[in-house]
């Protein structure tokens, strides 16, 4: 007989940033995340976090727990070898609850490969054992502090910078070309990544965009620059936008991407198991690959436990062209995870390590 869920157990964390995190959506200076814990009555277990974020407003900590500690009733006593058809039926009933049910996805899943002796890393093809990260320039307007985080991180080894956009046209120029100078005095060679968190409308975006590829600046994509619902905006950008347009927000499932492709609305996906969960992110990266789109793997501000999601599955497909897995860099936390190692912006997997699985 296989392994029963046992218990599901909800642990809420609060940790301080490094420094502001700051976007078109709004700031924060502390993370805010459920952490959940899957125990099987074999004594396997699987651990994951749902953090918050300001793209998913209406999952609150509170609405996070209430709504898991309902679910766990229904999970309770059920072999975890059907735990896709568990989430079928849960993601049924509460649809728009991405994080959320995502988070518990990541924990089912875990507990799932540990109670077969899996390794996460290994499931997903194991074909890398370094990965190298972006990291996020937030919208600091505070110059002793934008410059306090961009002397860390250059001195920490990052060659690839996403910068966050406020919406705001010539604000937006004076910052891009301020961080650009910065990065001119201390780096050879570098690019940069665009972040609009929607943050624009298509016309202004125009603006912004043309006067930045006049200026010759180094950028990589740019990252869902208007709504997500404008998509008619968005198919008018991706069509006359120099640069290569990245859906995130606009792309939670597999369906979101056949339609974003149909309408000709992007060039790439940013894939985040935080919002998509296993089963979809696995899908849209399959989709992403058919339809020759560019592929970025995301996160949340999240710990090392949300985080290694991304990590593992990056490493273990070897399949995404931009590395956006940053996160932990926010946080004061030791640079040794158990089989993950960080040694400036690069990840390290060892093999037959210990899992990481604390905050």
């Amino acid at each position: 007989m296989a392994p029963k869920i046992k218990n599901l157990e909800l642990k809420e964390i609060t940790l301080p940033l490094i420094t502001t995190f700051a976007t078109s959506l709004g700031k924060k200076d502390w993370i805010k995340s459920i952490i959940i814990k899957i125990d099987l009555d074999d004594g396997s277990s699987g651990i994951a976090e749902c953090p918050t974020s300001f793209a998913f407003k209406e999952e609150t900590p509170d609405r996070i727990t209430s709504l898991l500690n309902n679910i766990s009733c229904s999970v309770v006593d059920r072999e975890i070898v059907f735990w896709e058809e568990m989430l079928k039926e849960i993601k049924t009933e509460h649809k728009n609850a991405h994080m959320t049910i995502s988070s518990l996805e990541v924990a089912m899943f875990r507990a799932y490969l540990n109670s077969i002796k899996i390794e996460e890393h290994n499931f997903w093809g194991g074909k890398c054992l370094t990965l190298e990260t972006d990291i996020t320039i937030p919208f600091l307007k505070e110059r002793e502090a934008l410059n306090r985080w961009l002397e860390g991180v250059i001195k920490k080894g990052f060659k690839s910078f996403k910068i966050k956009l406020s919406g705001l046209l010539d604000e937006d120029r004076a910052f891009i070309s301020y961080i650009d100078e910065r990065l001119k005095e201390k780096i050879d060679v570098y690019t940069m990544r665009l972040d609009g968190n929607q943050g624009y409308d298509e016309h202004t975006f125009l603006l912004l965009s043309d006067a930045l590829y006049k200026k010759g600046y180094a950028i990589d994509c740019v990252e869902q620059p208007l709504k997500k619902e404008n998509r008619e905006g968005l198919k008018k950008v991706k069509e006359r936008c120099a640069f290569p347009i990245i859906l995130d927000e606009s792309i939670l499932n597999y369906r979101d991407l056949e339609f974003a492709v149909t309408n000709n609305m992007c060039d790439g996906v940013n894939i985040k198991i935080a919002k998509s969960g296993i089963v979809e992110s696995k899908k849209i990266l399959d989709g992403a690959n058919r339809y020759g789109l560019k592929k970025m793997i995301g996160c949340m501000t999240e710990t090392m436990i949300g985080l290694s999601a991304g990590i593992y599955f990056a490493a273990g497909t070897g399949e995404f062209d931009f590395i956006d897995l940053d996160a932990v860099h926010f946080l004061k936390t030791p640079s040794d995870f158990g089989d993950i190692k960080i040694e400036g912006p690069v990840f390290y997997l060892r093999k037959n390590a210990q899992i990481y699985s604390n905050v």
